[in-house]
C-alpha cells in the first residue's frame, strides 16, 4: 500500500509546517507546483528531500489560485487549464531533475480534484496536457472519476486513492465537507479504517453499507502537528498489521 501526502505548500515567508516529518512517513509526495501553493525554492527543497529519502515525487496540480489555496473552483477554458497543467508539470519536472529526482505521477489538488471527478470538460484538459507532456505518466485520483476514466482511455496507468479520515456515502462518494460528520476526528477510528482499507479494500459508509474501494494509495493529512501525529499513527497501525508500504508509481 502506498501512503501519499501533500507537501511543498510553503510560499515565500509563509511556511506550511510538517513537511520534514511527512517525508519520513509517506511513500509518495504530492508536491505543489507553484500555482495553488509552493514556490521554486520550496519545490527544490521538496524534491531534494524526496530523493534523499526515496519517496516518489508527484506533481500536485492545482488551479491558479494562490489567494484561495486552490480551493475555489474556477471556470477555465480548455486551453487555459491545458496550459496551466503543462506549466506546472514542466516547472516541477525541471526542478526534480536538477536534484536527481523525477516526476513519477500526477494528482490534482483541492477544487480541481473535486471538479474532475464529474466534469468531463476539465478532466479532458488535464488528461490532454499530461498526455502531451508524458504519455506514460501515471495519474492518481478518485475511484470512478472522469479524470481516471479519460486517463485510462488515453493509455495512462491509473491509480485510485482512499481517505481514512473521511466519511463515505453508500455510492462510494465522500460526504461533503460542509455536512456534519464528514471528517473523522477519532484517531483510533481513523487508524482502524486505514488498516481495513489496506487489508480488506472496503470501508463502512455512513448508513452502514460496506463499500468496496480497493485503493492503491491512502492519503495522509499533512500541514499541521496534529496531522503529522495522526499520519504517524496510521503508518504504525498499517505496519503492525503487516501491510507492506511502497510507492504505487
Amino acid at each position: 500500500m502506498d501512503l501519499n501526502a501533500d507537501v511543498g505548500q510553503s510560499f515565500g515567508s509563509w511556511t506550511a509546517g510538517g513537511d520534514p516529518a511527512m517525508f519520513q512517513l509517506a511513500t509518495s509526495a504530492n508536491v505543489a507546483c507553484g500555482l495553488h501553493a509552493g514556490d521554486p525554492v520550496t519545490m527544490l527543497d521538496s524534491c531534494r528531500a524526496a530523493y534523499e529519502l526515496d519517496v516518489t515525487v508527484g506533481a500536485h496540480l492545482g488551479y491558479r489560485d494562490l489567494a484561495g489555496y486552490g480551493r475555489r473552483r474556477l471556470g477555465m477554458s480548455f486551453d487555459e487549464l491545458f496550459g496551466d497543467v503543462l506549466y506546472q508539470l514542466g516547472a516541477l519536472d525541471g526542478v526534480a531533475h536538477a536534484v536527481g529526482a523525477s516526476v513519477d505521477f500526477v494528482k490534482p489538488h483541492g477544487a480541481l480534484y473535486e471538479t474532475v471527478i464529474d466534469d468531463a470538460d476539465q478532466a479532458s484538459a488535464v488528461v490532454a496536457a499530461v498526455n502531451a507532456y508524458d504519455p506514460g505518466l501515471p495519474i492518481l485520483g478518485f475511484p470512478g472519476s472522469e479524470l481516471l476514466k479519460q486517463a485510462k482511455e488515453a493509455g495512462h496507468p491509473v491509480f485510485t486513492e482512499a481517505f481514512a479520515d473521511r466519511a463515505y456515502r453508500a455510492d462510494g462518494s465522500l460526504v461533503a465537507l460542509s455536512d456534519e460528520g464528514a471528517v473523522l476526528h477519532d484517531t483510533d477510528a481513523v487508524v482502524e479504517r486505514a488498516v481495513r482499507l489496506a487489508t480488506q479494500g472496503d470501508v463502512v459508509a455512513v448508513d452502514g453499507t460496506v463499500v468496496s474501494v480497493r485503493p492503491d494509495s491512502l492519503r495522509l493529512l499533512s500541514g499541521t502537528p496534529a496531522a503529522v501525529e495522526l499520519a504517524a499513527r496510521v503508518r504504525a497501525g498499517l505496519e503492525a498489521a503487516g501491510v507492506q508500504l511502497e510507492p504505487f508509481a
